[in-house]
Order: structure tokens, then C-alpha cells, then sequence
């Protein structure tokens, strides 16, 4: 006897294809229709990581990324981690990239500037400096 097979079921998943910026090449993984985008950003992260992409992304929190559909072009509108994947209308590419911290980046390049070089030179080589 042959199995019957759901085609409803097996509709509410497709392949899709995320580009992470600054890592050359694709990720391409299937999804169901009802996966949440925390979820699918979670499932980059870990294929990421599987297989020792660079460069390196340092946090592996959901909420430190954001995801954007290509729609033939870039848009600044990134998806809502709770809204669900297949909700896109048939968009199967899409752009992860990490969450910009201005406040933080502000501040690093402060204090970058008030310690400047000796700074470096001293912690690079240990120095103590004499008084």
C-alpha cells in the first residue's frame, strides 16, 4: 500500500536563504511557515557557529540581531522577533545583521581618544610607569 502523503503539511515549509553581513556566502536552511523570527535567528546563530564562520559574532543572543527581507532591495525595516517567518508573503531571502549600540560606540571612542597610544604601549607591554 502506499502512504499518503499531507501536502498541506509539507507546503508549510520552504527553504530560505539569510546573508549575514560581513560573512562571505549564504545559510540556507528550512523553515516552516509558522517559525517565529527569534527562532529562525536563533537557527542562524547555531549554523553560524557550526561551521566556524568569520568573522566572529561575539554575543549569540536573539536580541542582539536584527533580520531584514530582501525584496530585490535593502529596506531599514527589520522583521518583529515575534512575528512569524511565513507572514512575508513569499519573501525567502533575507540580511541578519548585529544591533548598533551608538551609545555605547560613543563612549568607547572616548575613552579610546583620552588614552590614546601610551595607553596601549603600556598595557600591550606592561609597562609601569615611573614617578
Amino acid at each position: 500500500m502506499k502512504k499518503e502523503v499531507d501536502y498541506k503539511k509539507a507546503s508549510s515549509r520552504f527553504l530560505i536563504t539569510v546573508n549575514v553581513i560581513g560573512s562571505s556566502g549564504s545559510i540556507k536552511f528550512v523553515v516552516n511557515e509558522d517559525d517565529r523570527v527569534a527562532g529562525v535567528i536563533e537557527k542562524v546563530l547555531k549554523l553560524y557557529d557550526r561551521q566556524n564562520r568569520l568573522p566572529l559574532l561575539g554575543s549569540c543572543h536573539v536580541n542582539d540581531f536584527h533580520l531584514f527581507p530582501l525584496n530585490g532591495e535593502f529596506n531599514d525595516i527589520a522583521l518583529n522577533t515575534h512575528e512569524k517567518i511565513g507572514n512575508k508573503n513569499g519573501v525567502r531571502n533575507f540580511v541578519m545583521s548585529k544591533k548598533v549600540n551608538r551609545q555605547s560606540d560613543q563612549i568607547k571612542s572616548v575613552t579610546r581618544s583620552n588614552n590614546g597610544w601610551r595607553a596601549w604601549l603600556n598595557n600591550t607591554f606592561k609597562i609601569i610607569p615611573t614617578i
